[in-house]
């Protein structure tokens, strides 16, 4: 079934009975931020929470309950994007990749299926008057006070919308980028865009402020879970995250027009923040922000929004999420990219097996990498292939190791690992593009990089003693005792 809005997204979370409602009163400055810490922290990531009665900086209670940690689980990541297993978009890609023309009138038939599946990616635009614009505050009506904005942590710069879609377009090719960025609220009517270089929508804004033109901005807040998820994608900039949205749900995502915008926003969003930048005005400090290193990221300049409407659907929800040390909802969204874009990742590294990214790591300071090593040297030229692939080109340390080896279980990755090297011959270190949010590189945004060889060692790479084998028990053994286990009281094998 497919989940067109968020609410019921959260109605199903419900019914998986993962969901959490606090109907006593919680601040949103902080306190809110305190509770989904602890509960994101919890073994498998805690449930989802909705916070009924917001409290206001003051004082009152919003009107809007807050939802946050929805994502934060392995099943409720699958079931925002419509599967029992991550794992089974990354199978669907693998075969749309595989769209060679077979041969025989019969074979084209076969093909059909999957071509009109492709045909459904596209979104559509939806008739009459969207939901998301049930409730519109335009001219003096619009005051962002009202809404149940986060601070999250003690030495943040201010309240920041944390869970959002920001939809820009190319100037150039009218291509649409929908972009997780966070956003800072400087006042009733006025944001302050975070966007990092190298992202698509930072890319927009330095073309249009280059002509002298202002940049129409929307930031949506609260949509269909596929759309939410693929604003945080790392897609490339030709590809429409709402058209990626569309193969994850198998069904288009429904758009309309933004009433100040030349933009198109999900009709069925909760949230709709309207809005322009004005390349004639000076940057405005955006930050600090307690971010997803664990660490305070430092304030920096950034462009102001200045906010023409707000629109919303009756009774709407706010959507937010924290960041902090990890494990955080943020390490599931990651998960979910790891697990889809793998197909792509072997398209131009065949011989990866599998890869993952642990909480840990923060995505881009650690990367174990699986691979079927087939001549000597091979892990350095995978370790090379990834630091060119998008942004995997940020990634602080890569280890390979060989095709047996389970990356996604972090203690037998690191047991190979260390197992394995000998660390003057087996690491080498690069430089290249960091992180915008790597406080220890060298340079702001530039520095090295490290790759360990985990690999077991072939003559031709210099190694002449034996290579041990991996201890394991016999097969007849273990089939024993299997069969002896539920004997034994000693619980599930």
């Amino acid at each position: 079934m497919t989940i067109d809005t968020l609410q019921d997204f959260i109605a199903a979370i419900e019914r998986a009975g993962e969901l959490r409602r606090i109907t006593q009163p919680v601040k949103v400055e902080l306190e809110m931020c305190e509770i989904t810490d602890r509960v994101m922290k919890m073994p498998g990531g805690g449930p989802a929470l909705l916070f009924e009665k917001p409290v206001l900086r003051d004082g009152s209670v919003a009107a809007y309950p807050v939802a946050i940690n929805l994502f934060g689980s392995m099943s409720r990541m699958a079931l925002a994007l419509g599967v029992t297993k991550l794992d089974e978009h990354g199978d669907r890609i693998t075969k749309l990749m595989d769209l060679k023309v077979p041969e025989g009138f019969l074979g084209k038939l076969q093909l059909l299926p999957r071509l009109m599946e492709i045909a459904k990616f596209p979104p559509r635009m939806a008739s009459g008057r969207p939901a998301c614009q049930a409730v519109v505050w335009q001219g003096d009506e619009i005051d962002l006070d009202k809404l149940p904005v986060l601070t999250t942590w003690p030495e943040d710069g201010g309240p920041f919308l944390t869970m959002t879609a920001v939809v820009s377009k190319d100037p150039a090719r009218g291509i649409r980028n929908v972009g997780m960025y966070r956003v800072q609220q400087l006042g009733k009517r006025h944001v302050a865009m975070h966007w990092q270089r190298h992202k698509t929508g930072a890319a927009h804004w330095r073309e249009m402020a280059a002509k002298g033109e202002r940049m129409p901005v929307c930031i949506v807040i609260g949509a269909d879970p596929a759309s939410m998820y693929s604003a945080s994608a790392p897609l490339p900039p030709n590809v429409d995250e709402f058209i990626f949205a569309g193969f994850l749900r198998k069904a288009p995502v429904k758009l309309t027009k933004a009433l100040t915008c030349d933009l198109e926003v999900p009709a069925d969003a909760e949230i709709v923040i309207e809005g322009y930048i004005d390349p004639a005005e000076a940057l405005v400090t955006e930050g600090p922000f307690g971010d997803h290193t664990g660490y305070y990221s430092e304030a920096d300049l950034y462009p102001r929004v200045h906010v023409t409407a707000v629109t919303m659907r009756e009774n709407a929800v706010y959507c937010a999420t924290i960041v902090g040390r990890p494990p955080m909802e943020d390490f599931y969204l990651g998960h979910a990219t790891e697990r889809i874009f793998l197909p792509l990742l072997k398209l131009t590294t065949p011989e990866i097996v599998d890869y993952h990214m642990p909480a840990e790591g923060i995505f881009h300071n650690l990367v174990f990498v699986s691979i079927k090593k087939s001549y000597p040297g091979q892990a350095y030229k995978v370790m090379n292939a990834l630091w060119g692939a998008g942004l995997m080109s940020l990634a602080k340390v890569v280890v390979v190791v060989d095709d047996w080896v389970d990356v996604r279980n972090t203690q037998e990755a690191w047991w190979v690992a260390l197992n394995n090297i000998d660390p003057e011959r087996d690491t080498r270190f690069t430089m290249g593009p960091m992180d915008v949010l790597d406080h220890a590189s060298r340079t702001f945004t530039y520095g090295s990089k490290m790759g360990i060889d985990a690999t077991k060692k072939w003559p031709e790479e210099g190694f002449t003693r034996d290579w041990p084998r991996v201890i394991e028990m016999d097969a007849e053994t273990k089939a024993k005792v299997d069969t002896m286990w539920p004997t034994l009281g000693l619980g599930p094998r």
